[in-house]
């Protein structure tokens, strides 16, 4: 929500001036200044994944209906079925949006990934606010859903808080699975006399409402039901009845909101005097005084048509500014969305066949999208969208059941069952006592206002050096190569650092402290890098969603392995008959190639060399000294003081670390950086345009493999950056098309960042088709400048 927000106050309810109100309100405004609540949606490629597949995602992170300016960095943490931390990610955050990835390991035996996305600033905040999801993973042994027994659970809701003598009160309710999933239920409600007060029925996805004209406190009211699975009679206690109170009751009647105040006959003169706040996105949009001295019920409308789409909270409070009652609405309007097209240029669904797409976005402003393309079948989640994530259920207590559902239509219907979903979640950011009484919260955990650092600290340095106020030489290499270096001062503290980096994997650090060879010789240097790395290493485990996706995507997943199984055993039948590989004895180089390639780069027909191991390598000047001559057609040449490798004619690409690098870095390289080199024969699919001049990838050492002899050259520290991104692979069959390896990929597109803006409206997506998809879904999710949303689906 744009910090201007219109305020709604009816002349004839203004506040009286006292100190509790402008304390409250003052403190509010800090709160909304200072105390942003961000919230983050992850856009994946689709939603049923193998062992070994990449599973690709896009964040989008907002405060309140703005794009978040508040985070420079974002974390995922992905956890087993267990609960059990498996790998901690980071990633910079570019224009209220990061990128990432995860590999589910080859060896993993769960059904499915928990994902708990965050900022560091989200942790000072209520964990029920971060991003959670489960992800099903399909395995081997033919997973099917779970068949264990179902157990009702009914939670009752009184609306407003509570039941209260005398006051006629809605009870909303909600009868879930312990799986979190919906369950019809039909009953009626009895008092303790045995009398029937209202029938209990499922209304929407396991909730609804029953209605209590005269709450009786003297008594006690009880559910006796049936569910949809057992047949068998239930029974349930409602919440007791208060004996005096404030009550509230709410119609959302679109263009406007219908707030009813109820007292009951018997209350203190403070509840006779009551104030009620309406707040969205910590901002007051609406306040009021009621004067409930000489009738118990009054009604006052809240206009909302100028109010942007989201959640809003009214709290009463009686003449102490103590909270009486609280209720959350759904304000919907229709202003929440921005709307790109996406237009078939070019569709081909047999093997192999070019596909073109053109994504139009007619608005002026800077929008930012993510685009997948995957097999018809194989699924996507559609229970939940980034309008149902960044609008409703990233403001929740709770669990919402397919919240993409509430914003696919206006209808009268599907907003009467928003509000149910009102009804029966928590909204609680606000500890009004806190609030009223001028304290904030305490956040121990600090925005994160800068990318990656370079924080320093040096031991072993007396006291009397640091008053020199020494400086430290820092001569930094990251894995591309690229280099830079600093001179930093060091304080008394013996603490140095410099802000605003970005790099990923890692990077080697090499150290001196300037005109004092002392310090060289004793002085230790600790690095960090300023981000989070402390994640909690088990979680509960959340609602295994897995038991509510239709397993037709697990068979469809199935069916496509089975007939990558079947074409290699049929293209391979003919041609190795005669070669037994089982009795192939490994060599150092396939223990090096299992260690350090990955996807495109791991086996396949190429030259290897284990760099680590060769004792020729130590004596050659350079990468193109040592390769000069060891492969034939391969000529690498000196020309203008750089180096030009080719093969076939065509220019050989280089990968370093399986990010494409180029000649000039590859030559700053020592030999003794280098564990492995792996050369590909013309064409390579790893490379853009099938790399028809062939591959040269080189793996810098890692972990265990890194020496550095002490006492010889500068000190060296290596410090961890973001987690390493690989780009998405997506083969161009019209260069090459390689009949020999089947391609049964599911996901056949995935672009995290595609920007349009007054001067580029339109984007045009190129994708060729696998050898089996005749049917296609095209999901597009963004955000733009304005804070406007997109979600659309479409099917090729």
């Amino acid at each position: 929500m744009h910090k201007q927000i219109l305020f709604f106050i009816i002349a004839s309810l203004l506040f009286e001036t006292n100190a509790i109100t402008q304390n409250l309100d003052s403190t509010l405004n800090i709160f909304a200044n200072n105390y942003p609540q961000e919230k983050i949606f992850l856009h994946f490629d689709k939603c049923v994944y193998s062992n070994g597949e990449t599973i690709w995602f896009k964040a989008y992170i907002m405060d309140g209906n703005s794009p978040s300016t508040q985070s420079k960095n974002f974390y995922a943490d992905w956890y087993n079925d267990n609960g059990e931390l498996i790998k901690h990610t980071t990633a910079p955050v570019f224009q209220s949006t990061a990128k990432g990835q995860f590999i589910v390991p080859e060896n993993y035996t769960g059904k499915g990934l928990h994902v708990k996305a965050y900022t560091n600033w989200m942790l000072n905040f209520d964990s029920s606010f971060l991003f959670k999801k489960y992800i099903a993973i399909i395995q081997n042994n033919n997973q099917k859903a779970t068949t264990t027994a179902i157990k009702t659970i009914i939670d009752f809701f009184p609306e407003g808080g509570e039941m209260i003598n005398g006051v006629a009160s809605f009870v909303a309710f909600k009868a879930t699975s312990q799986f979190g999933l919906p369950i019809k239920i039909s009953g009626v409600i009895k008092n303790n006399l045995g009398e029937i007060i209202d029938s209990i029925n499922t209304d929407h996805d396991g909730m609804g409402t029953i209605y209590i004209a005269e709450p009786n406190a003297q008594q006690h009211y009880t559910a006796f039901y049936k569910d949809e699975f057992t047949g068998i009679q239930r029974t349930q206690l409602l919440p007791a009845v208060a004996a005096s109170g404030v009550g509230i009751q709410v119609q959302n009647m679109g263009k406007q909101i219908a707030v009813t105040i109820k007292r009951s006959d018997t209350v203190s003169d403070d509840k006779k005097f009551v104030k009620l706040y309406a707040m969205m996105s910590n901002q007051i949009v609406y306040k009021a005084i009621i004067r409930l001295i000489n009738k118990p019920i009054h009604t006052i409308q809240i206009p909302t048509d100028s109010l942007p789409t989201g959640l809003m909270q009214l709290t009463l409070f009686n003449d102490n500014y103590l909270p009486l009652a609280e209720r959350i609405v759904f304000v919907k309007n229709d202003s929440y969305q921005f709307n790109p097209t996406i237009t078939t240029q070019i569709k081909n669904l047999e093997k192999r066949k070019r596909n073109v797409v053109e994504i139009n976005v007619p608005d002026t402003l800077l929008s930012n999208l993510s685009v997948a393309i995957t097999d018809g079948n194989t699924g996507i989640d559609t229970s939940t969208n980034i309008f149902s994530q960044l609008l409703l259920c990233g403001d929740l207590k709770g669990n919402v059941y397919n919240p993409s559902y509430y914003f696919s239509n206006n209808e009268d219907s599907t907003l009467q069952h928003l509000d149910l979903v009102m009804l029966t979640n928590g909204w609680r950011k606000y500890n009004w006592q806190q609030l009223v009484n001028n304290k904030l919260p305490i956040t121990p955990y600090l925005k994160d206002s800068s990318y990656l650092q370079l924080m320093g600290q040096s031991f072993g340095i007396d006291k009397t050096d640091l008053m020199q106020q020494p400086n430290i030489i820092l001569f930094l290499q990251a894995k591309d190569s690229s280099k830079k270096n600093f001179i930093l001062p060091i304080n008394r503290k013996g603490i140095f650092g410099k802000s605003n980096f970005i790099f990923y994997d890692s990077m080697k650090i090499f150290y001196s402290f300037l005109g004092n060879g002392k310090l060289n010789r004793s002085a230790e240097v600790a690095f960090a890098n300023g981000l989070n790395n402390r994640p909690s290493k088990n979680i509960d485990t959340l609602i295994k969603k897995y038991a509510t996706i239709d397993f037709t995507y697990f068979e469809r997943q199935k069916k496509l392995e089975d007939e990558y199984n079947r074409l290699v055993k049929q293209k391979g039948s003919g041609v190795l008959s005669e070669v037994v590989v089982r009795t192939r004895k490994r060599m150092p180089v396939d223990i090096m190639d299992e260690k350090y390639s990955s996807g495109m780069f791991a086996g396949g027909d190429a030259y290897q060399f284990d760099v680590m191991n060769d004792t020729r390598a130590q004596s050659s000047q350079s990468v193109f000294n040592y390769l000069q001559g060891m492969i034939a057609g391969l000529q690498i040449m000196q020309q203008d003081g750089g180096y030009s490798v080719k093969w076939r004619q065509s220019t050989t690409d280089f990968f370093l670390n399986e990010m494409r690098s180029d000649a000039d870095a590859i030559e700053t390289l020592t030999m003794s950086e280098i564990a492995y080199i792996k050369i590909f024969k013309p064409p390579f699919f790893g490379g853009a345009g099938g790399s028809p001049g062939g591959a040269i990838a080189i793996y810098t050492r890692t972990g265990a493999d890194v020496q550095s002899t002490p006492g010889k050259g500068l000190q060296f520290k290596y410090l961890e950056g973001y987690t390493a991104y690989k780009e998405f692979f997506a083969p161009d069959y019209e260069k090459q098309n390689d009949t020999n390896q089947p391609d049964i990929r599911t996901t056949l597109y995935w672009n995290p960042y595609i920007l349009t803006d007054a001067t580029k409206k339109k984007a045009t997506i190129e994708f060729y088709n696998n050898d089996v998809s005749k049917k296609l879904k095209i999901v597009l999710c963004g955000m733009n400048a304005d804070g406007k949303l997109a979600w659309i689906e479409k099917e090729l």
